[in-house]
């Protein structure tokens, strides 16, 4: 990977009708609302609409979703290529259900106008409906790994007229233990497309996978907002791994604490820290 290094340019005005998008999509995103973009929208749009690829640096909740797939939309419109059964011409790969829903939901509101078909793929439920509409021929595919696997090896799905490739959220995926069932994947994907990575952080093994699958990527990096509420009162306090439960319970006894979000950093540290609260008289 050789990126581009200096930030990318932000539009004049961040209004959507500056961007060189179809009638149809613009008439969607009227539709939906929207008329400013954000930031990584301003960014991103010009540089997927030119066709390059592009390494996105951002979290969610920043706008990436129609970022990436107002162009998407707009570049496999023009193509006039219908998909073949069971050969979808784009792919957005992403690490959860709830995810994957909310980005085919995207694609539903931005491409209402379009006679483009989308469809999502992912594991816990029936694969029956899933397999009829790649049956059928879909243009955009959002998918998780595990699924997207196991119809691969049923031969129900097929990645080689694959355009565009998403790999969203990556640094999540690798949290999760998707390494290498994304390197599978990769290794399935036609030499010529586009490519769009998306991370809100860089640890080593992302920037591995970014730079086995991106050309020449434009880099488009959105800080997110470190402020918090005005109203929310921080503080911090120091202390050795042995004594933090015993300052765990001290802090809950707090009567004014009615209602308390403990974060562990694993499930096991959740389940752990819950029976100790439960041992010592505290819901949780």
């Amino acid at each position: 990977m050789n990126p581009t290094t200096h930030a990318m340019p932000l539009l004049s005005t961040n209004l959507f009708s500056n961007f060189n998008l179809i009638e149809p999509i613009q008439r969607a995103i009227i539709d939906a609302g929207y008329t400013e973009a954000t930031p990584i929208q301003q960014a991103a749009i010009p540089q997927l609409l030119s066709g390059r690829d592009l390494l996105g640096c951002a979290q969610t909740g920043t706008g990436k979703t129609a970022a990436f797939a107002l162009p998407m939309l707009n570049m496999l419109a023009k193509g006039h290529r219908r998909p073949e059964p069971r050969k979808p011409r784009a792919l957005v790969l992403t690490p959860t259900r709830e995810l994957a829903v909310q980005i085919e939901e995207s694609f539903k509101t931005y491409g209402r106008h379009l006679k483009l078909r989308h469809a999502v793929v992912f594991g816990g439920v029936s694969q029956g409906a899933q397999v009829r509409a790649l049956s059928q021929g879909v243009d955009i595919l959002v998918a998780t790994p595990g699924r997207l696997l196991d119809l691969i090896e049923q031969r129900h799905l097929n990645l080689s007229q694959l355009e565009v490739f998403v790999l969203d959220e990556a640094d999540r995926m690798l949290d999760m233990g998707f390494i290498h069932d994304i390197h599978k994947i990769i290794k399935m994907l036609p030499p010529r497309r586009q490519n769009l990575f998306f991370s809100a952080t860089m640890p080593k093994d992302a920037k591995r996978i970014a730079d086995t699958i991106l050309t020449d990527p434009a880099v488009v990096e959105i800080a997110p907002e470190s402020t918090t509420a005005e109203k929310i009162q921080q503080s911090l306090m120091y202390v050795e791994k042995k004594s933090k439960k015993d300052l765990l319970l001290h802090v809950l006894k707090n009567q004014e604490l009615s209602r308390v979000i403990v974060f562990t950093r694993t499930k096991h540290g959740a389940n752990h820290v819950s029976d100790i609260l439960a041992k010592n008289g505290i819901k949780a």
